[in-house]
């Protein structure tokens, strides 16, 4: 007898990339590097520092240093929420003739 084998779909696991601004500043900078890397290897002189030398070096950094940081890296933002005081209820004063509160001691 076979024995019935059910297939069950698996859930794809996908990746969850949380950029900000600053990681997209560090990638605009990588594919400037990078942009910057293919004007220099465009000279037409082949003994030249610039299309020799320089031209791969910003290629390779861009593409192997910059764009990676700037999507592994996270930056987070400072809390920038404003913490409150509480006033204890015995350091408040009513006032007589309102009704209302205040915080100022008056002697």
């Amino acid at each position: 007898m076979a024995k019935v084998i059910k297939k069950t779909k698996k859930k794809k696991d996908y990746i969850n990339l949380n950029l900000n601004i600053y990681n997209l500043a560090i990638i605009g900078l990588g594919i400037l590097v990078i942009i910057i890397g293919y004007i220099f290897l465009s000279e037409n002189s082949v003994d030249g520092f610039f299309p020799t030398v320089l031209a791969p070096i910003l290629l390779v950094l861009g593409y192997c240093v910059i764009i990676p940081v700037g999507i592994i890296i996270s930056i987070k933002k400072k809390d920038t929420t404003i913490k409150t005081i509480d006033v204890p209820v015995e350091d408040k004063k009513e006032d007589i003739t309102t009704g209302t509160s205040s915080n100022i001691q008056t002697y």
